[in-house]
């Protein structure tokens, strides 16, 4: 059989609360088996995430980094997610690299605002001013249709260009009084230390933690950690995997128990809120297995759309 090319214009067919749900699915369906590699070649990057769930199939999302692209005009980043049928193995689809990794990661942090911001908030601030932020921004609209957007960037010249292209957006001057301001903060940068301080953090808040993915990044500091009630998408990726987890977890600022849930204890109730003072926080590790379960989420839309 030959598989389904699933392109990026399969976009147009997506939507930010249905693959939210499909994420949920996902989780009441047998526990993941995961695996990663990674190889390097200078300042060169292979990658290779894989996921199996029974009952959904497996995916293998193969991708490469080339820092130095950008500057002869091509991608930073190239890949493919290769997706296989649960009963057959057979390579059902190629879904665009970067369509899924745009809806992956913003419906993963959407799916926790929506479990835990406090119902109507609306001031939601965007604490970077790139591509991902500019994805959350579009997912958190879909949840939160009252929803007032304020960015906050390194470079105000980012900030304010990005304000040119989304209607309604304001440009923060100063972090601290926009963290202050706002109902729900979502950091999307590549900060490698802390730029939010628990004590800017007001009773009610929701923080969506998105930007550091390796054990040197953090975005916020152990203070925000020790105030708040902490989530995470998956502990397999983040507890031992990513500073903004594992150095408060080190430091003993956090124990592994004080975790509140990950996306597998959803259906047992414990991604709620308990009041409406508690601050929550909600880090995104990602995980080969929400990448295949957002590209067979892709898939399945692609295919009713086309008949294929």
């Amino acid at each position: 059989m030959t598989p389904i090319v699933v392109p990026r214009a399969a976009e147009a067919h997506l939507d930010w609360i249905g693959l939210t749900e499909a994420l949920m699915a996902g989780h009441r369906l047998p526990r993941a088996e995961i695996a990663d590699l990674f190889l390097y070649r200078s300042k060169d990057t292979l990658l290779d995430r894989a996921a199996w769930v029974d009952g959904l199939g497996s995916a293998v999302k193969v991708a490469n980094v080339f820092p130095r692209n950008p500057a002869a005009g091509l991608p930073l980043v190239n890949g493919v997610v290769n997706l296989f049928d649960d009963a057959t193995g057979t390579l059902e689809a190629l879904v665009d690299f970067h369509l899924v990794t745009k809806w992956k990661t913003a419906g993963d942090s959407l799916l926790s605002a929506r479990l835990l911001a406090r119902a109507g908030s609306r001031n939601f601030l965007i604490v970077g001013a790139g591509t991902v932020g500019r994805s959350m921004i579009e997912a958190y609209r879909a949840a939160f249709p009252e929803a007032r957007f304020t960015v906050w960037n390194r470079s105000a010249a980012g900030a304010q260009a990005m304000a040119a292209e989304v209607p309604g957006l304001t440009v923060a001057d100063d972090l601290a009084t926009a963290v202050r301001a706002a109902d729900v903060i979502a950091t999307c940068t590549m900060a490698t230390t802390p730029l939010i301080r628990g004590e800017w953090l007001r009773p009610g808040q929701h923080l969506d933690l998105i930007g550091a993915y390796r054990p040197d990044m953090r975005e916020v500091d152990d203070a925000a950690i020790a105030r708040a009630r902490v989530f995470v998408d998956s502990r397999a990726t983040t507890l031992h995997h990513i500073g903004e987890i594992k150095a408060p977890i080190a430091a003993g600022v956090l124990a592994e128990a004080d975790i509140g849930g990950d996306f597998y204890d959803i259906a047992a109730g414990a991604w709620e809120r308990r009041s409406d003072t508690e601050i929550t926080i909600a880090k995104n590790g990602g995980g080969a297995h929400l990448d295949l379960m957002t590209s067979r989420y892709i898939l399945d839309r692609w295919r009713a759309a086309t008949g294929g």
